[in-house]
């Protein structure tokens, strides 16, 4: 028989164990051919272990928490104490290892979206342990807005992989310091799911930005191709940054030392991104579109 199910707020009980969670999931997996699908199934953990072992966390990869194969893509907890190495060099391990894989590949090209999280969750080695809040979160930031948007709008041949970690992550691990992945190369987005009640602040890192998003960036339909980002003059010469007015769609901006910046009204000053008052990234991926293929 079953326990019974907690009643929350009628007695103090011990708090799970912090987790530490990362997910990821294929963009536009459902537009494949049937066929494919159980292939590319296989294959995402597979360089997701290989992308581990390369990237000195065997560890990890041998004591994940709780793993499950969601279809078109995995998730699985793991020791926080990890997390300052998941962020860096995890992540551009694997962007890298995607890449050599479409380069080589004569089958469907795998481009990931990944979202990074940590809260309290059940792991006592009973069924359903991890299974919370925490986990919920880190499936809604995988399914954001932004994280689909930028990855969209991103070239094929270059960007691979986006990701988004939740504030909580970006907090302790970056701004803590204890991560290699410095700040300046994190953009601050609004995390919405299009149908759900979900918003939270994240922050967006993509390890290979096309140059398509670091320079031109990203514009909608009806605004001219002519009406180019305001420069903003830095004080004795050079160029301190821009302002872009977007009404739709996805802003992106920065300059070629990877840094990107993401909102309805963007502003990039220097190496401190922020994002205005909009959650606009509808559009398809001339625009920086939110749909990837209608997955979920």
């Amino acid at each position: 028989m079953s326990a019974p199910v907690p009643v929350p707020h009628v007695e103090s009980r011990p708090l799970p164990p912090y987790r530490a969670l990362f997910a990821v999931d294929a963009k536009d997996f459902t537009g494949l051919p049937a066929v494919q699908h159980a292939a590319v199934s296989q294959l995402i953990p597979e360089l997701v272990d290989q992308a581990l072992e390369r990237a000195g966390l065997r560890q990890l990869r041998d004591a994940k928490r709780f793993p499950a194969n969601t279809g078109d893509g995995v998730v699985f907890g793991f020791d926080p104490a990890l997390l300052p190495f998941v962020l860096w060099p995890f992540l551009g391990v694997l962007d890298d290892l995607l890449g050599a894989y479409n380069r080589q590949s004569v089958g469907p090209r795998i481009r990931l979206r990944a979202s990074v999280h940590v809260g309290p969750l059940p792991d006592s080695g009973r069924p359903g342990d991890g299974n919370g809040t925490a986990r919920n979160d880190t499936h809604r930031l995988l399914d954001s807005r932004p994280v689909k948007a930028i990855l969209a709008a991103a070239s094929e041949e270059v960007t691979h992989l986006a990701a988004v970690v939740s504030q909580r992550v970006y907090e302790d691990v970056v701004l803590g310091g204890y991560t290699g992945l410095h700040p300046d190369r994190c953009v601050e987005v609004p995390a919405t799911v299009d149908g759900k009640d979900f918003a939270q602040r994240a922050w967006l890192y993509v390890p290979s930005p096309s140059g398509n998003l670091v320079q031109a960036g990203v514009r909608p339909r009806e605004e001219s191709p002519a009406q180019e980002p305001e420069a903003v003059p830095r004080p004795g010469g050079g160029h301190q940054g821009n302002t872009q007015h977007v009404g739709e769609g996805a802003a992106v901006m920065g300059n070629v030392g990877r840094d990107i910046t993401f909102g309805g009204t963007t502003t990039y000053h220097g190496t401190n991104q922020h994002w205005g008052g909009g959650d606009n990234v509808s559009g398809d991926k001339r625009v920086g579109g939110a749909g990837d293929g209608g997955h979920r």
